[in-house]
């Protein structure tokens, strides 16, 4: 069995990140590019959009916690982000890219890329990896 994939690429939010004491006195971009395990023959079949995983529900509330939020680590930020995509999507897995852009001279980004959740092929049904 193949695993779907629902993507959304460069969602771009401002927010408080990072160590040193400048960077707690401003906001910064961050950029995430997600994609989600979600079987999508049911809209695929349906063409309707209650069938469907809503990206841009996915997008808003990632938004609003990322807007909110004061992390000093991308590790931690992105092990948040993909842990409000579990636990209020539907979704199985996701692989999750946090990219802080200009944070190293030379470099267009540094950040993390996480991949959490299982989808246990044999019975369709969501699981987790996390203990």
């Amino acid at each position: 069995m193949t695993m779907d994939l629902v993507f959304i690429e460069d969602l771009c939010i401002q927010t408080v990140i990072g160590v040193f004491d400048w960077e707690r006195e401003i906001t910064q971009t961050i950029s995430l590019d997600l994609q989600m395990g979600f079987d999508i023959r049911a809209a695929a079949g349906s063409d309707d959009i209650a069938d469907t995983l809503d990206y841009k529900a996915v997008s808003k509330r990632l938004i609003q916690f990322v807007e909110g939020s004061e992390f000093q680590l991308v590790e931690a930020l992105a092990e948040h982000c993909a842990a409000i995509v579990l636990e209020e999507f539907p979704v199985s897995w996701v692989r999750l890219k946090l990219s802080k852009p200009g944070a190293v001279r030379g470099s267009s980004a540094v950040g993390v890329i996480i991949e959490r959740g299982v989808l246990n092929h044999s019975t369709g049904e969501k699981g987790t990896d996390r203990q």
